[in-house]
């Protein structure tokens, strides 16, 4: 496996060729959602990255063709003051998975290692404190059956600063600039230096880091779908061949007419 896909080639994927090989992942996923359900596995996937770098793109195609039953987005707003006098962990740890689920942490505990750092949220100590406790507490996970895939998508400065930009000149981006984001444009370096301390820190044999270039968007979520499967061993579980019943005519009337006076929704399309 590459330790720096860098080196791929940069040409522009085919819309095409993009929709088949996605819907081909997807089709796997949906596989893997079977055998998850058969064996009652228990996942987490943790999504990291700067502000811009791709996470709600990759987990809308990670998740659009499969059950949000199985497969569970967590993207928990800032912590009420309630939640900010609990032990730091306990607000996600309620959001765990039973078996037979996988749970998409669309930013996590790690928040501390991020954006609470480099904003002043948090103390010095409590990084600190954050970063020497997060591996044991990652070790537990596991040990307790956990299967835990932590993802950073990483993009570069110039495109960034290019969504940022698209993102203040389309109406329908603009609900995505958060009032986290442009601050941190200005704190690239304290970010990426929040980033190297985190990976030092947190990147264990246990629960290591995937680190996911992701200035090409569609190869990013190409690339992630098919290295998270390639992370859960799975296999085709059978089916039984679904037959549909034929309807029944007991009690049979017109049920459209019955309709006649209801108000409908204007057919203007």
């Amino acid at each position: 496996m590459s330790n720096d896909p860098q080196t791929k080639d940069n040409k522009k994927l085919k819309a095409k060729r993009y929709e088949k090989e996605l819907r081909r992942l997807q089709g796997e996923l949906c596989n893997l959602q079977a055998w998850v359900k058969h064996k009652g596995l228990r996942v987490i996937i943790v999504f990291e990255g700067r502000d811009a770098a791709g996470k709600g793109g990759t987990i809308r195609a990670l998740t659009e063709r499969v059950s949000p039953r199985v497969f569970r987005t967590i993207a928990l707003p800032a912590p009420s003051d309630r939640e900010k006098s609990q032990m730091y962990l306990q607000r996600y740890m309620q959001h765990f998975p039973a078996a037979g689920e996988v749970v998409i942490f669309d930013r996590s505990w790690y928040n501390r290692a991020g954006v609470e750092y480099v904003m002043g949220f948090c103390t010095k100590e409590q990084h600190a404190r954050f970063l020497e406790l997060c591996p044991e507490m990652e070790r537990y996970i596991v040990d307790g059956g956990i299967q835990l895939i932590k993802i950073w998508l990483e993009s570069s400065d110039k495109e960034q600063k290019r969504r940022f930009e698209a993102r203040m000149d389309d109406p329908l981006r603009q609900w995505k600039l958060s009032p986290m984001d442009l601050p941190s444009r200005s704190k690239w370096f304290e970010y990426s230096h929040a980033r190297d301390l985190m990976l030092e820190a947190t990147d264990t044999k246990w629960a290591p880091w995937h680190i996911l270039r992701s200035d090409d968007k569609k190869r990013a979520r190409l690339n992630c779908l098919a290295h998270i499967l390639n992370l859960i061993p799975y296999k085709k579980v059978p089916r039984e061949k679904v037959k549909l019943p034929k309807r029944s005519m007991k009690g049979a009337y017109d049920d459209q007419a019955s309709l006649k006076g209801r108000k409908f929704v204007p057919e203007k399309y």
